[in-house]
């Protein structure tokens, strides 16, 4: 048995059936992008590829936080 997924990785999940493209995929359209600061981050998230606000911000909060650059 597996441990569940903590924090913004539990969003992972739902946010790879939602929105159709692997977590890898996410991280590497964060990372490449030009912005810096978290919540710069999110809102293009949101306003450029639909992502909600819950989702975003996991995906920010986790590529941020393994070293993505930032």
């Amino acid at each position: 048995m597996t441990d569940a997924a903590k924090g913004p990785a539990s969003y992972f999940p739902s946010i790879e059936k939602k929105y159709g493209r692997p977590i890898s995929e996410w991280k590497d359209l964060v990372r490449s992008s030009p912005l810096t600061k978290h919540m710069e981050l999110v809102t293009w998230l949101k306003s450029e590829h639909g992502l909600g606000h819950g989702h975003a911000n996991a995906l920010v909060a986790h590529t941020l936080a393994e070293g993505g650059g930032r």
